[in-house]
C-alpha cells in the first residue's frame, strides 16, 4: 500500500475513492481494516510517545487529516495531493454502507449526541442500517462488545477522542467480527448538529484550522504544532536505509 513517512509516522497516499475501493476488496476477502487520522499535532506527540507511534503505524490507513501533512509532502516532493479528513471519510463510508447494505454501529459521545447523529444520518441516507449505538460513558467494555456482536456490525465508528478511541479499537479488534474500524473524534457532534464545521471555502482551501482558531482562540497553543512539524520535517536527517515513501 502506498505510504509516505514523516518523522517516523506513516501516512497513506490513497484518495477517498482509493480507500473505499480498497476497503471493499478487503471486506470481500474477510480482512479487517483500521483507519486513523494523522495531523501535525499527532505526529509531534508520536515523536514523544513510542506507543502512540506504533499505534498509528499499525493501522491499515493513516489518512492525512491535517493540511500540514499535505504541505510536508509537497515540500518533500511526495505524492499527497489533498487532505483525507476523518469526518468526510466516515460520511463516504456511511453512504457506501447505505448503498451496499452494510451494517453500522456508532459508539461514543454523549447519549443525546450519538442518538441524534444516528437519526440524522438515517434521514440523510435512506436504506442506511445503523444496527446499534452506545454512548461513550458506558463503563463496561464487555457490554459494549456484546452490543456490537449482537448488532452484527460491518462498520464501527468510535468517538472517544484520540488516542483513547484508537487504543479501544486495538484492545478489542480481535474480539469483534467488524470489518471496518474508524476512530472519528468529534464527528458525532457534527452529524448531530451540535457543532458546526468550517464553511466549505475554508475546508477547500485547507484553512479549516484558521477558522477553528478564529472561533476558538484557546486553540492557539495547539496550532503551534504546525510550524514546529514543518520545521522538523524540513530539517530531518535521513538515516541509512530510511525511505520517505
Amino acid at each position: 500500500m502506498q505510504k509516505e513517512q514523516y518523522l517516523g509516522v506513516y501516512v497513506s497516499t490513497l484518495t477517498y475513492d482509493d480507500i473505499l475501493d480498497d476497503i471493499e476488496k478487503r471486506m470481500a476477502a474477510g480482512q479487517k481494516s483500521t483507519i486513523i487520522a494523522v495531523n501535525p499535532e499527532k505526529v509531534i506527540a508520536a515523536g514523544k510517545n513510542e506507543e502512540l507511534k506504533q499505534l498509528i503505524n499499525a493501522a491499515t490507513y493513516q489518512i492525512p487529516d491535517g493540511i500540514g501533512v499535505v504541505l510536508a509532502s509537497k515540500l518533500k516532493g511526495g505524492r499527497l495531493a489533498s487532505r483525507v479528513t476523518g469526518i468526510d471519510l466516515m460520511e463516504r463510508l456511511i453512504a457506501r454502507a447505505a448503498e451496499k447494505g452494510y451494517r453500522v454501529f456508532l459508539y461514543g459521545a454523549k447519549e443525546e449526541v450519538v442518538k441524534k447523529a444516528k437519526e440524522n444520518l438515517e434521514a440523510k441516507y435512506p436504506g442506511l442500517c445503523i444496527a446499534g449505538y452506545m454512548n461513550g460513558y458506558v463503563n463496561d467494555d464487555e457490554a459494549v462488545v456484546r452490543a456490537i456482536h449482537e448488532a452484527n456490525a460491518d462498520m464501527l465508528f468510535v468517538a472517544l477522542g484520540s488516542p483513547r478511541q484508537e487504543l479501544w479499537i486495538r484492545a478489542h479488534l480481535n474480539r469483534l467480527n467488524v470489518k471496518v474500524f474508524q476512530g472519528v473524534g468529534g464527528s458525532f457532534d457534527v452529524f448531530a448538529g451540535h457543532v458546526k464545521r468550517a464553511p466549505k471555502l475554508f475546508r477547500t482551501l485547507g484553512l479549516e484550522w484558521l477558522y477553528r482558531l478564529a472561533t476558538d482562540p484557546k486553540r492557539f497553543k495547539r496550532q503551534l504544532a504546525l510550524p514546529k512539524f514543518l520545521w522538523k520535517v524540513l530539517t530531518e536527517k535521513r538515516t541509512a536505509g530510511e525511505s520517505g515513501c
